[in-house]
């Protein structure tokens, strides 16, 4: 009921529904009505909605034939690392942070909300364009990053340091490089027993099987379960007998996206936020400035042009769900204090809440030109 309500409300101002499933987060979680008391009860069951969004982009993109379509990207968030330990480092300077914080802020710098992003470029239309395909590469290159992150912030925690947690997963992307390769010029799949495609019941828990199933050995691997999904969604989106599934899972997608979206609300602590509220919306706004800074720069390094640049900048502003994860372990294992982590904790998920409205002003931008220059012509 309380997220009907904001979404008829924000349908009316013309916002993404992605703020209403926040709010009503905050408003449902234990600093407010108290309905969830942990954010934990809701969050596992948000992070299949991730798994079932990136089985879809899966299922819907086309592997990239253009090398452009895949140097760029490398070269983006090659450049974006080292913009973001440059600005990371900076910030050290001045707030006189130790390496460790330093290092937990240029990874926070470093990953964006896939979630938020194809949200975005679906709404806008800008998915399937070859800018589109550069940003969503960018965002599965920074899934692939996930794994030697987290080993590192676990090596800090005194866990033995294992060869196997970075060969394992190379070698894991290798093979999944080779299928692409492969796969990438067959337009379907085809199997010479049709049993499955006039079984829609068979095909529904197929696909959530093998949706769920790869992103649980992706996550064996040391890779991110998101990524493993994405891999399943391509292979499937391939297969013949499963092109009626996109229709069938789009209901389950919608719901555990947005339960994904309210466990973000319901992490907020509004009795820090509000003690704390300088630094909090201080944080945020640098973030949201600084990685739309960072990102438009290397966009046009790249050789788009400005107004694409700014709103690929104000797409990846925001800092993601990733951050979320490695803010806990860096907590968990002693590499910040309590309230390094609280303050990381309320700015990552309110640059994700206010990222939208600044997504929103780029694509103004972006489209308001456009929409200019075919008005002369």
């Amino acid at each position: 009921m309380t997220i009907l309500g904001l979404m008829f409300l924000l349908k009316k101002l013309n916002q993404p529904y992605l703020i209403a499933y926040i709010i009503a987060g905050v408003l449902l979680g234990p600093y407010a009505l108290k309905v969830f008391n942990k954010s934990e009860e809701i969050e596992v069951i948000g992070e299949i909605g991730i798994l079932l969004l990136m089985f879809f982009i899966g299922m819907e993109i086309n592997i990239p034939n253009k090398k452009s379509l895949i140097i760029k990207p490398i070269l983006a968030q090659s450049m974006k690392i080292f913009l973001s330990f440059m600005f990371a480092f900076l910030l050290g300077e001045i707030l006189k942070l130790d390496f460790k914080s330093i290092l937990l802020i240029a990874i926070l710098f470093t990953f964006n909300s896939t979630a938020v992003v194809v949200e975005f470029m679906k709404k806008h239309g800008t998915l399937h364009t070859a800018f589109g395909t550069i940003i969503l590469n960018i965002l599965l290159l920074q899934d692939l990053l996930l794994a030697p992150v987290l080993t590192v912030l676990k090596f800090w925690n005194g866990e033995m340091f294992s060869v196997s947690s970075f060969v394992l997963p190379l070698a894991v992307c290798l093979g999944i490089f080779l299928i692409f390769r492969k796969i990438r010029h067959i337009r379907e799949i085809r199997f010479s027993n049709t049993f499955l495609e006039n079984d829609h019941d068979l095909q529904v828990f197929s696909g959530l099987f093998i949706c769920l199933g790869f992103g649980l050995f992706a996550e064996f691997v040391g890779l991110s379960a998101a990524l493993g999904s994405f891999m399943a969604g391509v292979l499937v989106g391939k297969i013949r007998a499963f092109h009626w599934l996109e229709h069938s899972l789009m209901p389950f997608k919608v719901f555990f996206v947005s339960l994904f979206f309210v466990s973000i609300g319901l992490r907020l602590d509004l009795v820090y936020l509000l003690s704390n509220f300088k630094l909090i919306i201080t944080g945020s706004l640098v973030v949201l400035v600084s990685n739309s800074i960072m990102s438009a720069v290397f966009f046009r390094i790249l050789n788009f042009k400005w107004q694409d640049s700014f709103y690929g900048g104000a797409l990846l502003s925001q800092t993601g769900e990733f951050g979320i994860l490695a803010l806990s372990i860096a907590y968990k294992t002693g590499m910040v204090g309590f309230d390094l982590y609280k303050a990381g904790l309320g700015i990552t998920c309110l640059s994700l809440l206010l990222s939208t409205v600044w997504i929103g002003c780029g694509s103004f931008l972006k489209f308001r030109k456009k929409n200019l220059q075919s008005e002369r012509l």
